[in-house]
C-alpha cells in the first residue's frame, strides 16, 4: 500500500506513517486504534480547496494532518502538538498521572 490509499469513497492511511507521527510502533498503532484512543476527523475541501482532503489524526497531546487529493495522493503533512481534548482516552501504560 502507499502511504494513503482510497477505497469506496474511505482512505486507508499506512500505519507507518501514525507510528512515526506519534512514536510508536506500527502494532501499538493498530491497537491504539482499535482501543480508541487513536481518533480521527476527515474534512471535505471546498471552493478553492476543492479536490481535496483534510486527514486528521489524533493521539493524546499530538496530532497528525495529511492534506491529500481525491486519489490519495499526499501534498502536506505535518505532525504538531495539541490540546488534550475533553472525553480524551489518556489510559494507559504510558498516561500522565492526574492526581
Amino acid at each position: 500500500m502507499t502511504t494513503v490509499d482510497r477505497k469506496e469513497g474511505r482512505f486507508v492511511v499506512d500505519a507507518a506513517v501514525l507510528a512515526k507521527a506519534f512514536s510508536l510502533s506500527q502494532a501499538e498503532t493498530r491497537g491504539r486504534m482499535r482501543e480508541g484512543l487513536i481518533t480521527s476527523r476527515c474534512e471535505t475541501g471546498a471552493d478553492e480547496d476543492a479536490g481535496r482532503f483534510r486527514l486528521t489524526f489524533y493521539h493524546r497531546d499530538r496530532a497528525c494532518r495529511l492534506i491529500v487529493d481525491e486519489t490519495g495522493k499526499v501534498l502536506t503533512r505535518a505532525t504538531f502538538p495539541v490540546q488534550t481534548r475533553p472525553g480524551a482516552n489518556v489510559t494507559g501504560p504510558d498516561a500522565e498521572d492526574a492526581t
